[in-house]
């Protein structure tokens, strides 16, 4: 009799900065307890999934400013059998001229979308997520033999962790109306402070993050503090980063970068774990 193997929700898609290697290095950071999660810089999701995975949470609230990401969690969550049908017929017809026909492909069908981003995802070089001025997706396709662009147990297993949390586009200073108390836990990922002008991966979106951004999500830093809420982020080592978090906790984390066009350039790297 064979013993079918258990899947645990993990992120399903690849995600440029996505944190499944570095949670080792997060452990002693993640509060004893937490309740209501919080995580206003979704992207990949690995913090989310772990701590579902090993944590008791009541509700999760994951949000992001990428409507076509955000659409394909929520059709993840409530159409999952209708996404892993499409996804089977993206794997089947997959070529390169497929490709190519599916990235320039516009639908108003969510769940369509929600495919298409998923194959285009598993599909494209570096799994980078990029668009044009025009919020088109402009990513050449990677050289893969042989993508697994549907993986049915797993996505099966993302939409049951998903029942838990309410998902939304909307903007991180929002966290502000719901976060309130120290049962909340809020993790921000947020695009880095570049450590140079070609190092700047907000580039690869039409909605860049700034400066002046950096410092607003400080303040709403401070905010949540001085409410109790546990909060933790990760950003780039930098002058500028420490210095704007100086009465925080700073720890150094080591990370490797993937992304990078000088090979020399790729590697470990420091990053900080920011928290009260």
């Amino acid at each position: 009799m064979l013993i079918q193997e258990t899947i645990y929700p993990k992120p399903f898609l690849k995600w440029a900065g996505g944190k499944t290697k570095l949670i080792q290095q997060y452990l002693s950071s993640f509060p004893n307890k937490i309740i209501n999660y919080y995580e206003p810089f979704l992207g990949g999701g690995a913090v989310f999934f772990y701590l579902y995975n090993n944590h008791s949470l009541n509700s999760a609230f994951l949000s992001d400013i990428n409507p076509e990401l955000v659409n394909a969690y929520l059709c993840i969550k409530n159409d999952v059998e209708v996404v892993i049908s499409l996804l089977k017929q993206h794997q089947k017809n997959h070529s390169r001229e497929y490709y190519y026909y599916m990235r320039s492909y516009t639908t108003d069908n969510f769940i369509e979308r929600a495919a298409r981003l998923i194959y285009l995802n598993k599909t494209c070089f570096n799994g980078l997520y990029r668009e044009n001025s025009k919020g088109e997706f402009n990513v050449p396709m990677g050289k893969y033999k042989n993508p697994q662009i549907c993986h049915p147990e797993l996505l099966r297993a993302v939409a049951n962790a998903l029942q838990i949390a309410q998902i939304e586009v909307r903007s991180f200073e929002t966290i502000l109306n719901y976060a309130n108390s120290n049962e909340d836990f809020v993790y921000f990922d947020p695009p880095y402070y570049p450590l140079s002008e070609t190092s700047n991966f907000t580039a690869y979106s039409r909605d860049a993050f700034h400066k002046d951004d950096q410092i607003r999500l400080k303040d709403v830093c401070v905010q949540l503090a001085q409410r109790g809420v546990k909060i933790m982020q990760s950003n780039s080592d930098c002058p500028f980063i420490r210095e704007l978090y100086r009465d925080f906790k700073i720890y150094e984390i080591k990370a490797s970068r993937a992304i990078n066009s000088n090979a020399a350039k790729r590697g470990k790297i420091s990053e900080v774990l920011i928290t009260i």
